[in-house]
């Protein structure tokens, strides 16, 4: 879904602030919005007539997040750094949906996350590649194309990091190993660039596969 301008709202950054971040897909699997609960509980739409204040067009609104998602993470500024957030797993279904902090022998997931955003976090969330998961209902990062190529993930994001000072600087981890944890460390990663990330309203235009300022 994509129109020639897209109109970034204050009540699309506040339900995209509320989106809860899963992990999705066969492997290499990818971050994706929560699809029982989006906005962090099982009432759907109940939860966008909140935001906007419209107990009508919860479904179009909805949908239009999936373009609107895409536009924060491309163009929103957060800082690297430890930050802190109510883990909104913690109290859903735990078969629903992956969860990269879940126990797989207790099915227990933490409350609260602490967790250190770096760098190499912030440009690979710039190149998810998000899109629409049309069986789930819910905006998502293509499980198989993560980063949008086609080439295989772990080469794509090594191309990506390639341009950040310092990447892998003291890293122990041999290469794949640590493209992995870094692939794995999104669901987080993004958890916290969507509460925390800087970006106000405004129209944005999409050029070139990127959405920029209109």
């Amino acid at each position: 879904m994509s129109d020639a301008v897209y109109d970034l709202s204050l009540e699309r950054i506040a339900l995209i602030r509320r989106m809860v971040v899963a992990w999705g897909g066969a492997e290499p699997g990818a971050p994706t919005i929560h699809p029982a609960a989006p906005y962090g509980s099982l009432d759907r739409d109940g939860d966008i007539a909140n935001v906007t204040g419209d107990d009508e067009g919860a479904e179009e609104e909805h949908r239009a997040l999936e373009d609107g998602l895409a536009v924060f993470i491309q163009n929103a500024q957060l800082k690297p750094g430890r930050y802190q957030y109510h883990n909104g797993l913690a109290k859903l279904d735990p078969g629903a949906v992956g969860d990269v902090f879940r126990d797989a022998a207790t099915g227990e997931t933490p409350d609260v996350i602490t967790f250190a955003v770096t760098p190499e976090h912030l440009a690979l969330i710039r190149r998810l590649n998000v899109g629409w998961n049309a069986a789930e209902g819910v905006p998502h990062v293509d499980p198989q194309r993560p980063y949008g190529d086609e080439e295989p993930y772990s080469a794509v994001m090594r191309r990506h990091l390639a341009a950040v000072p310092g990447a892998a600087a003291n890293d122990d981890e041999d290469a794949e190993t640590r493209l992995v944890r870094l692939h794995r460390e999104l669901q987080p990663a993004l958890q916290i660039f969507l509460r925390y990330a800087d970006l106000g309203p405004g129209d944005f235009r999409r050029a070139a596969g990127r959405w920029e300022p209109a």
